[in-house]
C-alpha cells in the first residue's frame, strides 16, 4: 500500500515579507491542499497588511497542472482586488509550454525571468548590487 500525500502532511510554503513585498518560493510538486493554503494564506497577509506585491518564484516547480494555474490566477485576482499587484517568476519553458496548452492565460499574472527582476517589475531594486 502507497503512502498518500495525507498520510504526510507538508509543511505550509513560507510567505516571506520584503518590506511591502511578499515573497513566496515554490519548490518541487504543490499538492492542492497546499495551494488552497497558500491561497489563502497570501491573501490574508496583503489584507492584514500594506502589502504592495507578490512575488511567486516557481524556478523549482517542474510541473504545473492545471489546478495549479488556476490557483496562481486566482492568486493575482484576489490581489488585485486587494490593491497588490503579482508576479510570477523564475517559470521554465516547459511549464510555459504546458500552460498554453491547457489554454491558461493567467490574467493578472505579470511574470519576470528570475526573482530580481520580479522586484524590479514591481519597483524595487533588488538587494544585490550591479556593476
Amino acid at each position: 500500500m502507497s503512502a498518500s500525500a495525507a498520510d504526510h502532511p507538508a509543511a505550509p510554503v513560507p510567505v516571506l515579507a520584503l518590506g511591502d513585498i511578499l515573497l513566496v518560493t515554490l519548490q518541487g510538486e504543490l499538492h492542492d491542499g497546499m495551494a488552497e493554503q497558500l491561497q489563502h494564506d497570501i491573501t490574508q497577509r496583503i489584507a492584514g497588511s500594506k502589502v504592495a506585491g507578490v512575488v511567486i518564484d516557481i524556478s523549482g516547480v517542474d510541473i504545473v497542472d492545471s489546478f495549479l494555474g488556476r490557483v496562481l490566477a486566482e492568486i493575482a485576482s484576489t490581489a488585485r482586488l486587494l490593491a497588490a499587484r503579482t508576479v510570477l517568476a523564475g517559470m521554465r519553458p516547459a511549464v510555459a509550454i504546458t500552460l498554453v496548452e491547457l489554454g491558461l492565460t493567467l490574467p493578472g499574472l505579470h511574470t519576470a525571468l528570475d526573482t530580481e527582476r520580479a522586484l524590479e517589475l514591481l519597483g524595487r531594486p533588488a538587494s544585490r548590487g550591479r556593476p
